[in-house]
């Protein structure tokens, strides 16, 4: 039986320029082959589909931090998200701490289609991220109005942490067990991201769908990650793989570091060596 090796994307399997290397390319083509390679990432279907689409992709992939499971042919597996009505009251709560989030949702659950919601304040962080990323993002709509949607998938704010971890405090005192909230260190931004999602979207909970789809034991699995998201798979998965780059919060929780970096092929590299013919 083939292993299963899935891996998160940003920092892990993406160079930090956001590209997949020639190398990574070839190696994880050829080894497709002899293995089941997916991914588990915090990026929607379209933008990953954009990343991957010179890679072989058979398995579900694990999208926007465990919301989404879909095939590579857009069969939806498992589906979770906020409702209209609970993500404005997340936004309403948020106002008073002067920061509005990006609001990302589904339009439609047979074509996938997404809508990424601009507020109309931005702060220095969330206009560079978009400016650099997404000007051409045919996703993006600017709002006078930021709200959620019937189907949000995530709100997603980006700051300074003296300012997001109060905020993150606040809504879980305020919602309680109604709502995931993941804050983490951006790196290479040095600021923070806080992502608000349903309680069952994370990489652990989508990690087992994947497991069930596949009829497969979690102990049979390896992951790759390097983030704070990554943290419920690592402990799920029979071996967890960080990345040289990966924050120490989550070294601690891998089985294996690699000596490479994302930007130097780390898990295209194990995979060349770990996946036999």
């Amino acid at each position: 039986m083939k292993k299963l090796f899935i891996t998160d994307l940003d920092h892990t399997f993406l160079h930090s320029n956001q590209t997949v290397s020639h190398f990574s390319k070839q190696i994880w083509n050829e080894k497709s082959k002899d293995a089941l390679l997916s991914v588990a990432t915090a990026r929607s279907f379209s933008k990953t589909a954009e990343f991957l689409k010179d890679l072989k992709l058979n398995p579900p992939l694990i999208l926007l931090d465990g919301a989404m499971v879909v095939t590579p042919q857009k069969r939806l597996i498992s589906l979770n998200t906020l409702s209209k009505e609970l993500s404005d009251a997340v936004i309403e709560e948020s106002n008073s701490f002067g920061i509005y989030p990006y609001v990302i949702a589904l339009k439609n659950r047979e074509s996938l289609a997404e809508s990424f919601d601009i507020p109309p304040i931005l702060n220095y962080y969330q206009k560079f991220l978009i400016d650099k990323h997404y000007t051409s993002d045919k996703r993006i709509l600017h709002k006078k109005r930021i709200e959620g949607s019937d189907d949000t998938l995530k709100l997603v704010y980006m700051g300074e942490e003296s300012l997001l971890r109060p905020l993150a405090e606040h809504l879980q005192k305020v919602f309680g067990k109604q709502i995931e909230i993941k804050l983490s260190p951006e790196n290479y931004m040095k600021c923070y991201f806080l992502t608000i999602l349903h309680p069952l979207s994370d990489k652990a909970h989508a990690l087992l769908k994947v497991h069930e789809y596949l009829n497969r034991n979690t102990q049979e699995t390896t992951v790759f990650g390097d983030s704070i998201n990554d943290i419920g798979m690592f402990k799920l998965a029979g071996k967890a793989v960080a990345v040289a780059n990966a924050l120490e919060e989550v070294k601690k929780e891998a089985d294996i570091v690699l000596k490479e970096s994302n930007d130097e092929d780390a898990v295209a590299k194990y995979l060349q060596q770990h996946v036999k013919s």
